[in-house]
């Protein structure tokens, strides 16, 4: 683990020296880590330095602290759901910060989703059909705003995805999901009739309770087409108004 001197961040290298091993295989989980002093004397820096450095590995759950006399810090077994966020905070930064057409992050979304139609509709339980039937009933509620209708959505469709229970998809789809479904919602909210989605949402809930994964999937594609020709017709519409102005 080596770090070059003469940068200004030398935390943030340590914390990448670290990170390094640990996803190298050269340190393990449970291992413990050397003391503040000997990461000091062995990065040559102070041992502030050392110490921010490892509140930012601790910050992304790759490491522990234990107290007592058997205490120290330690590799974390990260837990799926602990990196959640770490993948909804970068898939939201790159769409929003790259060139991401609509259409082409609502492929993405949807494709990946459809993907899990065949495991959920096998291995789906009370509990998740329980949660998407109350978001579906949520969603019919009058006076429910828009920010509370998205939201539900959102709740709809990670209940779907959890339902194939594979801890991996659930994790490759936070993203998708979590990140995608509220840019997709933001933009054709006003434009969307909150009946079809329930009735879409109704339709995938009864497929999977059937445990019928081509009915789930068709109607996924479905609502996906929907949201595009939503989604066009929002475009359009303020095309035409930019050009009136």
């Amino acid at each position: 683990m080596k770090i070059d001197p003469n940068s200004p961040d030398l935390s943030a290298q340590i914390a990448k020296a670290i990170r390094d091993a640990i996803m190298s295989g050269k340190l393990l989980v449970d291992e413990r880590l050397p003391s503040e002093a000997e990461l000091s004397e062995k990065f040559n820096v102070s041992r502030p330095t050392v110490r921010e450095a490892l509140k930012r590995l601790g910050a992304q759950s790759l490491i522990r602290t234990q107290r007592g006399a058997t205490g120290g810090t330690f590799v974390n077994r990260i837990k799926f759901e602990d990196a959640y966020g770490q993948q909804i905070t970068t898939s939201t930064l790159l769409l929003s910060m790259n060139d991401v057409s609509f259409a082409v992050a609502c492929e993405a979304r949807y494709a990946l989703e459809r993907a899990c139609a065949p495991l959920a509709a096998a291995r789906r339980t009370a509990d998740h059909l329980a949660t998407m039937r109350a978001e579906a009933h949520r969603q019919a509620q009058p006076g429910l705003t828009d920010e509370a209708f998205c939201a539900s959505d959102v709740a709809f469709h990670r209940a779907l995805v959890d339902a194939a229970d594979n801890p991996v998809i659930s994790y490759q789809l936070a993203g998708a999901v979590e990140a995608m479904q509220p840019l997709m919602n933001m933009i054709t909210f006003s434009a969307r009739s909150r009946e079809k989605i329930i009735g879409f949402h109704t339709q995938i809930a009864d497929a999977l309770e059937a445990h019928d994964a081509k009915t789930v999937d068709t109607t996924l594609a479905a609502l996906a087409a929907y949201t595009n020709e939503l989604a066009q017709n929002v475009i359009n519409a303020r095309a035409a108004a930019r050009q009136a102005n």
